[in-house]
């Protein structure tokens, strides 16, 4: 019976051209997220110079700001996921076909990953869901802005309010000038950090389970050079 098999040199030569253009498409999609990221900082460093610009500019600025980056974070997650979904295959053949090449030793190999990667090939899918991608990206990049925004926030309220201390007063000024009722405001605004909060939790629950960069390598000594 004749061997229906590839033979190693064109095998070899696919499997590199593949593990290329797989490689290309998750550069594309970082890029992207580079995009997303840039767009945020620039929609944030603009709603909160209106917001700084003058005193009688309302605090729901803020909030606003929040909302549009929270918005360009829901695109970035979308876009994340696509980007974990071909870092994947990336890492599978980086994992059991670069390594044990590289090693030469082909005891390396584990499990039937090529029957894994076809049909990933065959019906595409994540890898990770969109609460997921958005709580890594949060947490990786986007809580530093959030972070920035409410600093900005909380010194517009210390500036205006020069009268009175205390957390009533606080309060009291943050709700000057809202065209909201101030319940509907304070709930809106709890609600907001409060999904952020929920947000990271998941992402540092997931990252347990999932192949995320490692803070360090294992053995970080011997990449010395």
């Amino acid at each position: 019976m004749e061997d229906s098999r590839l033979p190693d040199h064109l095998y070899y030569t696919t499997m590199v051209h593949f593990y290329r253009g797989e490689l290309g498409r998750i550069m594309s999609w970082r890029e992207r997220l580079d995009t997303t990221t840039n767009w945020a900082v620039a929609s944030a460093t603009a709603l909160m110079s209106v917001g700084l610009s003058r005193g009688d500019v309302p605090h729901i600025v803020f909030l606003m700001a929040n909302f549009v980056i929270f918005l360009l974070l829901s695109i970035e997650g979308r876009r994340y996921r696509y980007y974990d979904a071909f870092r994947a295959r990336v890492r599978m053949l980086e994992a059991h076909f670069l390594v044990p090449v590289l090693m030469r030793d082909s005891r390396l190999l584990e499990g039937d990953w090529r029957r894994t990667l076809s049909e990933d090939l065959l019906l595409p899918s994540f890898k990770i869901n969109r609460r997921e991608a958005i709580g890594r990206r949060l947490t990786r990049n986007y809580i530093w802005i959030f972070l920035i925004i409410l600093v900005a926030w909380i010194a517009k309220i210390h500036l205006r309010n020069t009268d009175s201390t205390g957390l009533a007063a606080f309060l009291y000024t943050a709700q000057q000038g809202q065209p909201l009722p101030a319940i509907l405001f304070w709930v809106l605004v709890g609600a907001f950090y409060g999904l952020l909060a929920y947000l990271m939790i998941v992402a540092r629950l997931s990252r347990r389970a999932s192949g995320e960069f490692k803070r360090q390598s294992v053995k970080p000594t011997e990449w010395s050079m």
